[in-house]
């Protein structure tokens, strides 16, 4: 064995690596962890507030989640909520604002309707609101630049007094520091150590890092896009490839809006509908996006990674075959068209308002600018078996000791759900025990069972 040998390592400081880090402190009797980071701080790409939109997804408001998957969800984001209350990070970590989605003209409407009496038994504290209503509570969203009312017919579902954002980096390192104040465990972290290698020798993991080398009886990966880069190295996940999708953001210069607001998805597009949230790291100004554009690197606003796409992508027929069938669809080529403009100056701005207006009718140019470094790139998952681009999240368990992770949204508001799940896939494969009980105690959330709900 090595000196720097571990029961489980852990590749990857951000926000579901950090929570895999705690829950493994806290609730298991594991007591030799490591993680790696390939940064010299925690969550310094997507689960940094400045990369996302600092957003509770408990399923709502989501339009484009059923309610099976809205149940799911909804399961994992009170674990958030309640771990933030139960150490009085309210504030400082999680806020309270109030969030709704918009229906726009009458199909828009009619949807809305029908969606909040689906959903209602799910979520009891869900409100609906008129044009009169949303004039008073959101009138940003129904008043044009000269004071009058808009002409479409509109309506909205959503909520006033819950918790709806978070800092996901701060949250990141509060899991950190609670892991810190476990006596009598080994729990160490080494920044600045890129994994470059993982290899298998007998039942032990060999990792080679830019600084050290680490052994350890159990690995998870946690590398966001690069998950699957070192899966594809390992020979795991061969069936799957990676598109990377960047979004982008417009900052306004002051508070529009008073809470969340979203729109209405379109089922046929995979990627978050446009938003307005308040930026708690910007005063509460609010910020318009994300926009969607597909790069060829695997690191937003980082040097390199390039060869990491080509690699990870694997593109072969099949994928083209993906390709073509996303792109004949005219709703969707023109969604990407439209988001690459986004991207070209001098013309995006003018473009983006044309669509952010939905949500804001007085809008202007004057009001926003585009937010330079906001944003980051999420790692949606080419299904080469089953020809089609997955949404969400991916998870590679090969039932040998090393799991690999992709967490685009809503893997931050499910970090702690994601980590329970590996944590009882270690502890059965290790033989150690998993603390069910305490875990239960201190973040599910007990949920009451209707004759109707999921």
């Amino acid at each position: 064995m090595t000196q720097n040998h571990y029961n489980v390592i852990i590749v990857g400081g951000g926000v579901s690596g950090a929570a895999l880090f705690y829950e493994l402190g806290r609730y298991t009797n594991i007591n030799n962890i490591c993680l790696l980071e390939k940064y010299g701080s925690l969550a310094s790409l997507n689960s940094n507030g400045s990369a996302n939109s600092q957003t509770i997804h408990c399923g709502d408001i989501e339009t484009n989640y059923t309610l099976e998957k809205a149940a799911k969800v909804k399961r994992t984001a009170k674990m958030v909520e309640k771990y933030c209350l139960q150490h009085s990070y309210e504030n400082k970590v999680i806020f309270s604002h109030q969030k709704l989605a918009l229906g726009v003209g009458y199909e828009e409407v009619d949807y809305i309707k029908n969606r909040y009496k689906e959903f209602k038994s799910l979520y009891p504290y869900l409100e609906f609101y008129t044009k009169e209503q949303l004039a008073e509570i959101e009138p940003a969203v129904i008043f044009d630049k000269d004071g009058k009312e808009r002409p479409e017919d509109i309506v909205g579902m959503g909520a006033q007094g819950e918790y709806t954002t978070v800092d996901f980096k701060a949250l990141s390192d509060t899991f950190i520091d609670n892991t810190l104040k476990i006596e009598d465990k080994v729990t160490d972290i080494f920044f600045n150590n890129e994994v470059k290698h993982i290899q298998k020798i007998g039942s032990t993991y060999h990792i080679q890092t830019t600084m050290s080398q680490f052994t350890a009886d159990f690995v998870v990966v946690d590398a966001g896009a690069h998950s699957l880069y070192l899966a594809h190295r390992m020979g795991h996940g061969l069936d799957y490839g990676c598109l990377p999708m960047a979004g982008s953001f417009y900052m306004a210069n002051r508070k529009i809006l008073n809470g969340k607001v979203y729109m209405v998805q379109n089922p046929k597009l995979p990627f978050a509908a446009l938003h307005g949230d308040p930026d708690i790291l910007v005063n509460g100004f609010t910020r318009f996006g994300p926009t969607a554009l597909m790069l060829p690197k695997l690191e937003r606003f980082k040097p390199g990674t390039y060869i990491d796409f080509v690699k990870t992508l694997r593109l072969d027929f099949t994928v083209i075959k993906i390709f073509y069938d996303l792109f004949k669809d005219s709703d969707i080529r023109n969604y990407v068209l439209k988001n690459f403009m986004f991207e070209v100056p001098f013309i995006n701005k003018k473009l983006f308002l044309q669509d952010a207006r939905k949500i804001v009718p007085s809008l202007s140019d004057e009001d926003i600018s585009y937010a330079k470094g906001f944003g980051g790139v999420r790692p949606q998952i080419l299904d080469k078996k089953n020809q089609k681009l997955m949404l969400g999240e991916a998870s590679i368990n090969t039932g040998e000791g090393i799991i690999f992770n992709m967490t685009p949204s809503p893997g931050a508001t499910s970090c702690l759900g994601n980590a329970v799940r590996d944590v009882e896939s270690i502890c059965e494969y290790l033989g150690f025990t998993f603390n069910e009980k305490l875990f239960n105690d201190e973040l599910v959330e007990e949920q009451p069972i209707h004759g109707d709900e999921v």
